[in-house]
């Protein structure tokens, strides 16, 4: 079995215009409502968060997209890194700008980062991932994960994951 190992360090980051790039996803599955003994086997969406290393409240896995990768290589990247889980990187959700003080520096010192956000179908759930010392992971439904996001503009990424689900994957053109 080969050990992944997360990338450090920013010497191969992008930035644009004064933001530091980078990318993330929404992580999702269906859960089978089997609880319910009257139920037809109806699905549950589900989407998974990650906490912080750096305080309370949760999020979604999200990290510098480098020199050498695509934006949806990123964002696959950052969900096994962060999060763990590997998955179909389905459609993009839109831009996402925010002020990170954690991430200020000689490109963006103002600590300004643009994210490109996916909606990720979960299809498996690794035992051993990079950060899983620093990080658990929540699956929640989504008026709960609304509730338990630290940022705003995450929140603003999941009401754009859930307009995506009920246009694209319910209408059934998946």
């Amino acid at each position: 079995m080969s050990v992944l190992v997360a990338r450090t360090g920013r010497h191969q980051q992008r930035y644009e215009n004064g933001y530091r790039l980078v990318a993330g996803c929404v992580p999702f599955r269906y859960k089978n409502s089997d609880d319910c003994v009257d139920s037809s086997s109806e699905k549950i969406l589900e989407v998974l968060l990650i906490s912080s290393p750096s305080g309370p409240g949760l999020l979604f896995p999200k990290g510098g997209w480098e020199n050498d990768e695509t934006v949806e290589e990123a964002a696959a990247r950052e969900a096994i890194e962060e999060a763990g889980v590997r998955g179909d990187l389905m459609d993009f959700l839109g831009y996402y700008e925010f002020r990170s003080k954690t991430h200020q520096d000689e490109f963006s010192p103002e600590g300004l980062c643009k994210a490109a956000m996916f909606s990720l179908f979960v299809k498996e759930e690794l035992e051993l991932w990079p950060e899983q010392s620093s990080r658990d992971r929540s699956w929640l439904a989504v008026s709960e994960a609304l509730g338990c996001l630290r940022h705003a503009w995450m929140r603003d990424a999941l009401e754009s994951f859930c307009k995506w689900h009920k246009e694209k994957l319910m209408s059934g053109t998946r």
